[in-house]
């Protein structure tokens, strides 16, 4: 974008800018002696000009929204046709319980549903299974069989809303109960619009919810892409997920090496399945973390688009456009919120929104002020709703795309950030491709690297954390309200599993989890089995157990 000449006459005249208007001002008022660094504690320059871009071509690397490369949007009108999904990450207690936060935040102008499930629910386990004791609708809600799943979206019409689901090991099952619900509501699968995130290999690598090991877990993921092509063409199958990532501690470079590498490895199993790229691809979505750092964040988003695009494009030979298209869900930066001095955290999750925004986001999820403490209470998920209606009715930022593109920083920051996700794949590549180097333990080292020096520094004081070990008050006293469950939830949820066990037809289940057995032992799809499985009532642990028996579970090794 810049000649040869101006270029060298900038460098000049920035030379000259040094020697003397820097000098002079910084002789009487010297720079912080601190290190300048991002989140991710990369360094920043004092300035960025067009000699940190000076490889930038506009048509190349920027382009149209809309048109590849896609950096600048995957829409070509982006917020001015229509806002983001605002959708709150929402679940606890019982399946009655949350069915009425879901009524709550529906009629507060939540424009989808996304369903938060309990540990037990993660792991494959019924409520009353002896592993889930005290866990019961901790972390989110607890389904265990398809009654559930009908009280949980009870009165809530699933042809009229699109449902998230962040669920992985048992997402097979998850789904399967949701489309059974939802046939029972008269709403046919082919109709329903949604995201599984279904996205196992991040829980090898950050989360650690697995159940089975890599290459049947693998092989479930594939069946959910290969029944979700066939048979529900307004559902995204997998949600290739570097939130988790981020949560356990990498930095915004390894989210999005990390997350964009898993995505590609779902595509070479669906294409080893014998998919077409582009029968499958347009339904593949990504979810980022949004964290403190406002420009880093920007710019990973822009450059997801610009990867994933290439991608899949150039590498896998898609023709479909929509194939080449990285949307994308965004939360806000969970693990960047405190305990002490709740109310920052109304701040710092309305500085996330923002860099999501103007990164581009297609959906968007705001963490709550007091989820250090508790899950949301109704008020505190209010706030975080809210502010994502201010960003969409009163900041402005909607009215123009991509409103940062051309920055000289967020420009240099943007390539920075595509030039390490190469880097990182290169590394994989040399460990023998993404199951190998989970298998070695590379990803988890990385992470764990990252989050130890991030950590360091906060405990040096190298790093501030407003509340924490900067500008706090050792006689605050936490004053917001929040979140009780119904301390009956457990009871009446291990009464309806006893109920449902003896009023089933229990012939049934146990034919249809021996058919499910035989379809795990051999080769074909195993969703049509799992959903007969369900639809019999067929409870989440009962399945999961024959997966357990015929694929075995997963040990890691510890890397440590």
């Amino acid at each position: 974008m810049y000649g040869k000449e101006k270029l060298a006459k900038l460098a000049q005249n920035q030379d000259k800018w040094e020697e003397t208007t820097l000098h002079q001002t910084s002789s009487r008022f010297p720079e912080r002696k601190e290190q300048f660094l991002t989140t991710s504690s990369e360094p920043i320059k004092r300035l960025y000009t067009p000699l940190d871009v000076a490889d930038l071509e506009y048509e190349r690397d920027l382009g149209f929204p809309g048109e590849y490369p896609f950096t600048r949007g995957v829409h070509a009108t982006m917020y001015r046709g229509r806002p983001w999904t605002m959708r709150m990450f929402a679940g606890f207690g019982s399946a009655e319980e949350t069915n009425a936060r879901y009524k709550y935040l529906l009629e507060q102008g939540n424009m989808g549903l996304s369903v938060a499930f309990d540990l037990p629910t993660l792991m494959g386990y019924d409520t009353d299974a002896p592993e889930a004791l005290g866990e019961f609708g901790k972390c989110g809600v607890a389904i265990s069989s398809l009654k559930d799943m009908e009280i949980l979206f009870d009165g809530i019409p699933l042809d009229q809303v699109s449902t998230s689901m962040t669920i992985n090991s048992p997402a097979a099952i998850i789904w399967a109960m949701y489309i059974a619900a939802a046939e029972k509501q008269g709403v046919p699968m082919a109709k329903l619009r949604g995201t599984l995130q279904n996205d196992i290999l991040k829980e090898y690598i950050a989360q650690k919810e697995f159940i089975f090991p890599p290459e049947p877990s693998m092989r479930l993921v594939t069946d959910t892409i290969e029944f979700g092509t066939n048979h529900m063409p307004e559902w995204n199958t997998v949600s290739i997920s570097g939130y988790h990532i981020r949560e356990a501690g990498s930095t915004a470079a390894q989210e999005l090496a990390f997350t964009l590498g898993d995505g590609l490895e779902y595509v070479r199993w669906a294409l080893e399945r014998g998919l077409n790229i582009d029968d499958f691809a347009p339904r593949l979505s990504l979810f980022f973390n949004a964290h403190n750092d406002f420009f880093e964040e920007i710019a990973k988003f822009r450059a997801a688009r610009r990867i994933w695009a290439r991608e899949m494009k150039e590498t896998f030979g898609a023709k479909n456009p929509r194939s080449w298209l990285a949307r994308f869900h965004t939360q806000t930066a969970g693990v960047s919120l405190t305990a002490q001095q709740p109310e920052n955290n109304i701040v710092r999750v309305a500085i996330q929104a923002l860099a999501a925004v103007i990164g581009g986001t297609q959906s968007l999820h705001t963490n709550s002020m007091d989820e250090a403490l508790a899950l949301p209470s109704e008020h505190a998920v209010t706030i975080a709703l809210r502010t994502q209606q201010i960003i969409a009715e009163e900041s402005g930022v909607t009215n123009t795309i991509d409103p940062l593109a051309g920055s000289f920083f967020v420009e240099h920051e943007t390539n920075k950030i595509e030039q390490q996700v190469y880097d990182y794949w290169r590394q994989v590549e040399e460990l023998g491709g993404v199951l190998p180097a989970i298998e070695q333990g590379f990803f988890q080292r990385e992470i764990a690297n990252a989050a130890y020096e991030y950590q360091q520094q906060i405990d040096t004081d190298q790093r501030k954390i407003v509340g924490v070990n900067g500008y706090g008050d050792p006689n605050e006293i936490l004053r917001i309200p929040i979140l009780e469950m119904d301390p009956q939830g457990y009871e009446r949820q291990a009464a309806r599993l006893k109920q449902l066990r003896q009023e089933r037809d229990n012939v049934l289940v146990a034919q249809t989890l021996q058919a499910l057995r035989a379809a795990a032992q051999g080769t074909d799809n195993m969703m049509p089995a799992i959903l007969d499985a369900v639809k019999a009532y067929a409870t989440l642990g009962e399945i999961t157990d024959v997966l357990r028996e015929v694929f075995g579970t997963y040990q890691e090794q510890t890397w440590f």
